[in-house]
């Protein structure tokens, strides 16, 4: 049974269970309503990634409501990758900069034999430019705006598999360049994360076939016209802003896109 605020004790709609102001409607379940809150906190970064959050006990108190709503809080946010819980020292934010398994959310492409290879990146070129109106569309800017464009070779066993195409929004990646990407040593969000504050939480990605062209089947040492995998992904931080548009194409050769539904 899912614990609501009763009849008697409900907020008007526009307070939140610890009587702050908050936009959700009040028939929320209350452990959904603390969830709202935990999730404001992360995004306010009170505690930062990495870092552990208060016990259950501690945020029971904080918020006015049980444990076991704490809880069923807590277990959605895990659910949806926000925090991970770890066996007797309590439940940390979620960080890309972990170990590198917790990377493969986002990483998809695997070896046809099985095996989990984490690849290494090789920076291709990286250059500040204008969004087009594609871009700008997919990362909700203005035309003309100021963006980052990379390129990167995901490599595995020494073999270029992925070429990358990644656009940014350089007001939300000031600085960037490339002896300062080369400099960081791990992933790719690893690195948006630590040096810039931005936590890549979700993506929404397209798939197609393409043919290859001169210039980048030059890089991925295929021979041009070889059929492609193209993965189309637009990635979101805090209060679904899009930070990312990148296109990945693959050579499908040894490698493919996995998937798993449940």
């Amino acid at each position: 049974m899912i614990d609501r605020i009763p009849p008697t004790e409900r907020a008007p709609p526009e307070e939140r269970a610890d009587g702050r102001r908050r936009g959700g409607p009040a028939w929320a379940p209350l452990y959904a309503q603390v969830q709202a809150l935990l999730e404001e906190s992360l995004e306010r970064a009170e505690w930062r990634p990495g870092e552990v959050i208060p016990s259950e006990l501690e945020l029971a108190a904080r918020f006015g409501v049980s444990q076991g709503t704490v809880r069923k809080a807590i277990d959605a946010l895990a659910a949806a990758n926000r925090v991970v819980r770890r066996q007797g020292k309590g439940t940390f934010v979620a960080t890309h900069t972990e170990e590198r398994s917790s990377n493969f959310r986002f990483l998809r492409i695997r070896r046809d034999d099985g095996e989990y290879e984490y690849p290494q990146s090789r920076l291709v070129d990286l250059k500040r430019a204008r969004a087009g109106a594609d871009a700008a569309r997919a990362l909700d800017l203005r035309t003309g705006e100021g963006v980052y464009v990379l390129r990167r070779l995901l490599e595995y066993g020494g073999r270029p598999v992925v070429l990358d195409e990644i656009t940014l929004p350089a007001a939300r990646f000031r600085g960037l360049t490339r002896e300062r990407y080369d400099a960081f040593r791990g992933s790719m969000y690893g690195f948006f994360e630590t040096e810039f504050g931005v936590h890549m939480l979700r993506a929404v990605e397209r798939l197609r076939a393409v043919s290859a062209d001169r210039a980048t089947a030059s890089l991925l040492r295929v021979a041009a016209g070889t059929p492609l995998l193209a993965v189309d992904r637009v990635t979101y931080t805090w209060g679904e802003r899009p930070v990312e548009l990148r296109r990945g194409l693959t050579a499908t050769a040894e490698h493919h896109y996995r998937n798993e539904l449940a």
